[in-house]
């Protein structure tokens, strides 16, 4: 049977409260405290937390669909409250990281550790960032005090312009000059960036970028928050080499621990065959978004191939289905997506072989989509295995046991830039941060392929390094790139979503949340009965110039395969938040949470609340 890895710091903290009981400060066998450094590998690896709050995030932003009981509310844009699902950041900020940061940070500077303390300060912003993103309003001022039995809420402006601080802070103690030798103390537990200070010091920039980027619908962007997010991108990552990644120790079935491979791995069946990618993910990726009547929302059957059945949108944002013209093709479906085509890995380095794979989706909560079954993230219409005469291996590309969990990327920050620059009107500097940003997803993206055994049907990735590299370059020199004619907010956006998916799904759901998942609505914001009733979500139509994400409509649309409903509680409205962790909130902290504006968080549609970051204007009291 696997061991489990403990995670033993926050053990000790938890017993080490307990005077009478145990205290280790006086134990002879135990140190009088932990040295700051060795807290540091336990920390980074805290961040495999992410990918199992994917789980619940992915389905939300229409990356994946998922079957799973657990999550399948998820995909629905409600959840029964009582579960810790979707929970995983908080536990990472509250517990996992928690008091380990705290003393990390606290024991370098009184060390006067000044590297360590920085780098402790940009992952305490960088975490705390992506917690208030998912979950809104936040206990910050009271996380850590001791005795406390309730701990108030902070409300967004305020763990914002902490996050920020922050960041400046790691800057500032990562650029004081610091004589002291740390030997491999630092280099040997940082699993990011193997204390290269340079690095880091891009990553808390990058942290600010991203902090930013999340208000750029706010009405006092322009004045208030753009040249900051400039400036810090400038200073951040100025390539793909800079991408910041967890490293991780793999070893599939002979790793001493589980928790030694990548949670999308096949050694650790969580992405088995009740994830699989959804069919919006599909259409973008292969440029197939169906075109729909607007008088019926129906799509257009043509009947002519069964796998174009639908008559596609003349407009297609990523790509299209033109495999013969140069420079049309996106590789990054092969890698991206899974497939069953070719199943023994023939004919890798074949372009003609590659551009015919098949690709299908599934819907919120099935495998079976619109024109075929969705496979597993592995390329199989069965749950994942590791052995056999056919088997998926060690996994392919991120879902593979020694992938690294990637927490932020040089396209990311260019699409945050591109983004920022077409806010302002400024066309040709947004194109050109467009341009670096597709470019540089495609070299993140090359990074982490590992081809099939040809003739052998036992996992991998189903095309070569060097072909997606000659497919990427002429698709970055093609029609949707540079020589793009109609450069538009949504390619800005939809660009950096095929970049982010699918490790980046929490990102997308905050442009997502932030554009008001295009819903069609008069006024700031979208409310009951100006943009959506119980049973149906409006959106706007493709052919609206103001439609961001092209081809994206909720369960409960007007179009042919939704036309779902959601659960009653949510009243009509999507989701805008995950509820905090049903273990510490919902029953020992109630009533902060009943204390909430402009929705309680005790409230059955608490989910909806829209955060600060997604309004115009300040929060309704």
């Amino acid at each position: 049977m696997k061991k489990k890895l403990l995670y033993v710091l926050p053990l000790l903290f938890l017993f080490g409260s307990c005077e009478k009981y145990l205290d280790v400060n006086k134990n002879i066998d135990a140190p009088a405290q932990v040295e700051g450094y060795l807290y540091l590998a336990n920390i980074t690896q805290q961040y495999q937390g992410l990918y199992w709050d994917i789980r619940a995030i992915g389905p939300l932003t229409q990356m994946m669909g998922t079957s799973s009981s657990t999550y399948v509310n998820f995909a629905n844009q409600y959840y029964v409250e009582g579960s810790d699902a979707g929970g995983e950041i908080w536990r990472i900020v509250y517990w996992n990281q928690g008091m380990n940061l705290e003393n990390l940070i606290n024991q370098s500077l009184e060390a006067e550790d000044w590297t360590l303390a920085g780098i402790g300060y940009a992952l305490k912003a960088f975490s705390w960032d992506q917690l208030t993103k998912v979950h809104g309003e936040v206990p910050l001022k009271d996380a850590f005090v001791p005795g406390l039995l309730s701990h108030r809420y902070d409300y967004q402006p305020d763990v914002y312009a902490q996050v920020r601080e922050w960041a400046y802070k790691a800057v500032e103690l990562l650029e004081r000059p610091d004589d002291h030798n740390y030997g491999s103390k630092i280099s040997a537990n940082d699993f990011i960036y193997g204390g290269d200070k340079d690095k880091w010091i891009k990553f808390a920039y990058a942290v600010i970028v991203r902090n930013l980027a999340s208000l750029t619908n706010k009405a006092n962007f322009k004045d208030a928050y753009a040249q900051e997010l400039i400036t810090a991108a400038g200073k951040a990552f100025q390539s793909a080499a800079d991408d910041a990644t967890v490293k991780i120790a793999g070893g599939s079935q002979t790793a001493p621990y589980d928790d030694y491979n990548n949670y999308w791995g096949t050694a650790r069946p969580n992405l088995s065959y009740t994830y699989f990618q959804h069919e919006w993910a599909v259409q973008v990726l292969t440029g197939t978004v169906p075109e729909y009547d607007e008088a019926t929302g129906d799509k257009i059957r043509l009947d002519q191939n069964p796998y174009y059945p639908f008559k596609l949108a003349a407009k297609q944002i990523i790509t299209d289905t033109l495999l013969k013209e140069v420079g049309h093709f996106d590789p990054r479906a092969v890698l991206k997506l899974g497939t069953t085509s070719n199943k023994t890995f023939e004919h890798l380095n074949n372009a003609d072989s590659v551009k015919n794979y098949r690709y299908y989706g599934g819907s919120f909560s099935g495998t079976v989509g619109p024109i075929g079954t969705a496979p597993s993230y592995f390329g199989r219409n069965i749950a994942s295995a590791f052995s056999g005469t056919e088997h998926d291996g060690s996994g392919r590309w991120i879902y593979r046991d020694d992938a690294p969990y990637i927490l932020t990327t040089y396209s990311e920050i260019q699409f945050c830039l591109a983004e920022t620059y077409w806010k302002l009107g400024q066309k040709t500097q947004a194109f050109d941060a467009f341009k670096k940003g597709v470019a540089a997803d495609m070299e993140t993206t090359a990074r982490y392929i590992f081809p099939g055994k040809e003739g052998s049907a036992t996992g991998g990735d189903k095309i070569t390094r060097e072909l997606f590299t000659s497919l990427a370059n002429q698709y970055v020199d093609g029609p949707y790139v540079k020589n793009l004619a109609d450069f538009s907010l949504s390619h800005i956006m939809m660009q950096k979503w095929v970049a982010l998916y699918p490790w980046g799904a929490p990102e997308a759901w905050v442009d997502m949340r932030k554009y008001h998942y295009d819903i069609s609505y008069t006024g700031d914001y979208p409310t009951h009965g100006n943009g959506w009733v119980q049973a149906l979500v409006e959106q706007k139509w493709d052919s609206d110039p103001s439609k961001v994400y092209k081809g994206l409509y909720l369960g409960p649309a007007q179009v042919q395969g939704r036309k779902l409903s959601y659960n009653v509680r949510n009243e009509g409205a999507p989701s805008y938040r995950l509820r905090p962790r049903y273990n510490s909130e919902y029953m020992w902290n109630l009533k902060s949470l009943e204390t909430l504006k402009p929705i309680a968080g005790t409230a059955d549609h608490y989910q909806t609340s829209i955060p600060w970051f997604a309004y115009p204007g300040e929060m309704p009291q």
